[in-house]
């Protein structure tokens, strides 16, 4: 009898032990969020070796400019979309890169809103993960690289522009990201602005001819009678913009694709932020086509990239031949470009001019002097943030934001620059990758601001 009671206990033990390695064995599951200022991405990857089984998407994530209610919705909806629900009990950890989620201190709003955002919409989904982190997105960024670094440099650039050194997989160091009023040189609001003040100053005379100044007033609705070159028949005909409504984007999610200040900052469509600064996620060029962000993920070399970029080596063709150095633009026709495109400028929040800055990458692709100069000067300004976080030779630095892209107008001008200090860039097109990485180093131990259920 003893035996038999043996026997049973034995076999009620093995049915504890299968159901505990069957549990193990189902969750193996995780999910990376990317949450910017125009969109919030979700990814459900394995535990095991991070391969992508489910992706969704929905509005934006900006932990300080979207409400915690409506920030949970947009969560709940991305997560939803990427873990069917019949895998909703398998996922063991999660970890969300946010926009405006910053770690200067344990309580941080913007941190605070994302974890509780994060936390209720997992709730609300029937997700019990073991894990829950909580990272900004440019720390997210930066473990997107290849290798899931833990150390190294970061730079943001693309509406805005922002540096930071990363200890731990954690922000140690932050330069720039002042928003557009007080910083941010050399990023795409910057430029934009900078083709407006050329296409102003050669309309009054300070300046000397741009095609910027016929780019820019097309862009922002200037009568064609008032632009400058309107009565250069071979021009009109062939410009080298394609069309009155301006660019295309230059990557990212439907234009510049690129990066925020200290807190994220907000997108266009959410300027308000607390400095105005463009969200990494970037904005829209004066035509967006939308094209989702470029999957490449890797090390971008001046050489490399220079047949991409708009200043290593210009663009020859007909174009800058048709293209008069003088125009026949008149002292009235100068006034009324003036007057029309002055009040289009400012009837629009100012991060907008951002979406000038494609025309700037464009007409110095043509081998516009004045429109290279810019880019020359804000390849300098992007320099200075790298510079001030004092970088060791051969030290990583991973990179995101339309203007440093594999086809970014900038890749190639800093990637020179920083040949003099023995760095190189690895770009990323967003967080996503991050994230997973993050969700599964949760998953043996918790990840950067975590929260451990």
């Amino acid at each position: 009898m003893n035996n038999d009671l043996n026997q049973d206990s034995d076999r009620a033990r093995k049915r504890v032990r299968d159901q505990v390695r069957d549990l193990v064995r189902d969750r193996d599951l995780v999910v990376g969020l990317d949450a910017g200022g125009t969109r919030t991405r979700a990814v459900l990857a394995s535990a095991v070796d991070g391969r992508v089984l489910g992706q969704g998407v929905a509005g934006p994530g900006n932990a300080l400019t979207v409400p915690v209610p409506l920030l949970t919705d947009h969560l709940a909806e991305a997560v939803a979309r990427a873990v069917p629900e019949a895998d909703r009990a398998r996922v063991v950890a999660v970890a969300g890169g946010f926009a405006g989620a910053a770690e200067t201190a344990p309580d941080e709003p913007g941190r605070l809103n994302a974890l509780a955002a994060l936390t209720a919409a997992l709730r609300r989904l029937g997700i019990a993960a073991d894990s829950v982190g909580v990272s900004s997105d440019i720390e997210a960024a930066f473990a997107s690289a290849p290798g899931a670094p833990a150390d190294g440099l970061a730079l943001v650039a693309g509406t805005g522009v922002v540096a930071m050194r990363i200890r731990d997989r954690r922000c140690a160091v932050t330069v720039g990201g002042d928003g557009w009023l007080l910083g941010d040189d050399g990023g795409g609001f910057w430029i934009g602005r900078s083709a407006v003040r050329a296409a102003l100053r050669m309309a009054d005379g300070r300046g000397g001819p741009t095609t910027l100044a016929d780019a820019v007033g097309r862009a922002l609705g200037v009568p064609i009678g008032a632009l400058p070159y309107v009565d250069e028949r071979m021009y009109v005909e062939e410009r080298p913009y394609g069309g009155p409504a301006g660019l295309g984007g230059l990557g990212g999610e439907g234009g510049l694709g690129g990066a925020g200040g200290r807190d994220g900052g907000g997108s266009p469509s959410d300027a308000g932020g607390p400095n105005g600064v463009g969200s990494r996620d970037g904005v829209e060029s004066p035509r967006s086509g939308g094209g989702g962000p470029n999957p490449a993920v890797g090390p971008v070399s001046a050489d490399a990239s220079a047949s991409a970029s708009v200043s290593a080596s210009g663009a020859s063709g007909p174009a800058r031949e048709r293209l008069p150095a003088e125009p026949e633009w008149s002292p009235d026709r100068r006034a009324a470009y003036r007057m029309h495109l002055l009040p289009a400028v400012m009837a629009e929040p100012p991060i907008h001019l951002a979406r000038l800055a494609p025309l700037v990458a464009e007409a110095a692709r043509h081998e516009d002097a004045v429109a290279r100069a810019i880019l020359d000067e804000a390849a300098d300004h992007l320099l200075e943030p790298v510079r001030a976080l004092a970088p060791r030779q051969g030290e990583r630095i991973v990179a995101t934001g339309g203007l440093l892209g594999p086809e970014g107008p900038l890749t190639a001008l800093l990637s020179e620059r920083l040949k003099a200090f023995g760095l190189t860039l690895d770009w990323v097109a967003d967080g996503c990758r991050g994230a997973v990485a993050l969700a599964r180093l949760g998953h043996g131990g918790p990840p950067p601001s975590s929260r451990t259920t």
